[in-house]
């Protein structure tokens, strides 16, 4: 695709230079009817807003992606616990800052995303607020229609609330593809049951987060004429646009998921608009040339840019753990200032220059953990995706910093990653696999990157 036919189908245009970007459509609630916006998305407090097309809910840009909670270490040292005051102070900062979206799961933050998101948000008027969650029903377990029945019912009670603004079937396509789809929720009545729930109100919203298999994700929007999915959850980043299998080859390049909710007339909520944070964690020359085109802004604010330009997009969905974080995103979007036909060209440019580099497309979900064997598996990922964007992954022994970058990535993996938690314990079990949305042979990388140390430790000629 061109850039003029890339600008017509994220809908900024050629001209679009403004600082506020408008609504994308206003609709009187249940009404099913779109009209044009009067006025422009952001509100008295900056933040740029989106409308949803079914229900005219003025949805914050900005999404808050709860699966990252801060955590803090139990009072009896027994082990950890969600920091509970570091959780209430970044969802008091959002609300301040107009951030109405919160996405949950009974999933995320080992089960206890969920409680905590709704002690915080309990503290506010009801109306204040949009919450997402989802039907995480992942292990076989769960599958039957009485556990994936108490799940749901117990996402009411976590959250403290009597109704789900956006309810999502968790993951579709991860895994098993079509099979494991219709045991989650087709054989089960669980997707029949939700329908109802939504008729009944206590379900607001319905959607689908796909990762993976691109069969289950063309066949539910077949279905959309049946189902009537009021939004869908998408991994869109200026890498995976049309760079997805460059990354992994179990992805579809978001340019064609887009593109399909955009026929469908469905809007999308995005989620890894970093990359699992890589685009905030460049190489060193690229995260120069970023901030040379805008030096006042953050090396991640391109992504945000980019996922949030596009005008079928409803909110852009960030975990953020630190303040620091929360506050650049919320500039980033308080207003929206879209990208134009030079940045989009810029960051194509860019993409291209990352996918010279090979990190581990790990996005740090959790999925995997625990390790029966005790690995720290994103930790090692993290640390190696690091030193490959600082370069101190030498490619020789006769690279000019091999010394270095030798000590950098030694001294740091033994301080960031506990020596029983490194990947030279990985036994190959594979039980990891099928858990990672990402779809990374995680053993396989575990052991690129011990024999990589290994070799380092040696001080082999390679």
């Amino acid at each position: 695709m061109d850039r003029r036919a890339f600008l017509k189908r994220v809908g900024f245009g050629l001209a679009a230079s403004s600082a506020v970007l408008t609504a994308c459509k206003d609709h009187k609630a249940g009404d099913g009817s779109a009209t044009a916006s009067a006025g422009p998305a952001s509100g008295a407090d900056g933040m740029t807003y989106r409308t949803q097309v079914r229900s005219g809910d003025k949805v914050s840009l900005l999404g808050y992606g709860c699966m990252r909670w801060p955590l803090r270490t139990k009072a009896d040292g027994s082990g950890e616990e969600i920091d509970q005051e570091a959780v209430n102070a970044l969802i008091d900062y959002a609300m301040a800052h107009g951030v109405t979206y919160y996405d949950t799961s009974p999933a995320y933050v080992r089960g206890w995303s969920e409680t905590a998101t709704g002690i915080a948000l309990s503290r506010y008027p009801r109306d204040r607020y949009f919450v997402a969650t989802k039907l995480s029903n992942f292990a076989p377990s769960t599958w039957p229609r009485e556990e994936s029945m108490a799940m749901y019912r117990r996402s009411f009670k976590a959250l403290q609330v009597d109704y789900i603004d956006y309810y999502l079937l968790h993951a579709v396509g991860m895994g098993g593809g079509m099979e494991e789809f219709r045991h989650r929720y087709i054989d089960n009545g669980m997707l029949d049951f939700l329908l109802e729930e939504r008729k009944a109100g206590r379900i607001r919203h319905l959607g689908f987060s796909y990762h993976g298999d691109i069969a289950v994700f063309d066949y539910l929007l077949s279905k959309h004429d049946e189902y009537q999915w009021d939004f869908v959850q998408i991994q869109m980043n200026y890498v995976d646009w049309k760079h997805a299998k460059e990354v992994n080859t179990r992805n579809t390049d978001a340019e064609y998921l887009y593109g399909e909710l955009e026929k469908h007339g469905i809007q999308a909520v995005i989620m890894e608009p970093l990359l699992g944070g890589r685009l905030s964690k460049v190489h060193d020359h690229i995260a120069a040339s970023l901030k040379q085109r805008r030096p006042e802004e953050s090396v991640a604010s391109w992504a945000f840019r980019f996922a949030g330009s596009a005008e079928g997009v409803l909110t852009v969905l960030s975990g953020m753990t630190y303040m620091e974080h929360l506050q650049d995103n919320v500039k980033t979007y308080s207003p929206l200032v879209p990208l134009t036909a030079d940045d989009y060209a810029f960051l194509e440019q860019t993409a291209q220059q990352l996918l010279r580099y090979r990190t581990v497309p790990c996005n740090e979900c959790q999925y995997c953990m625990p390790c029966p064997y005790g690995l720290d598996i994103p930790g090692i990922f993290v640390h190696y995706n690091k030193c490959v964007n600082e370069g101190n992954t030498p490619a020789s022994s006769a690279d000019e910093n091999y010394r270095q970058a030798r000590r950098a990535f030694l001294i740091g993996y033994d301080r960031s990653v506990p020596r029983l938690r490194q990947a030279d314990h990985c036994i190959g079990c594979g039980q990891c696999k099928p858990h990672c949305p990402q779809g990374i042979d995680i053993p396989q990388e575990l052991q690129r990157i011990d024999r990589f140390v290994e070799d380092l430790k040696q001080g082999k000629v390679f």
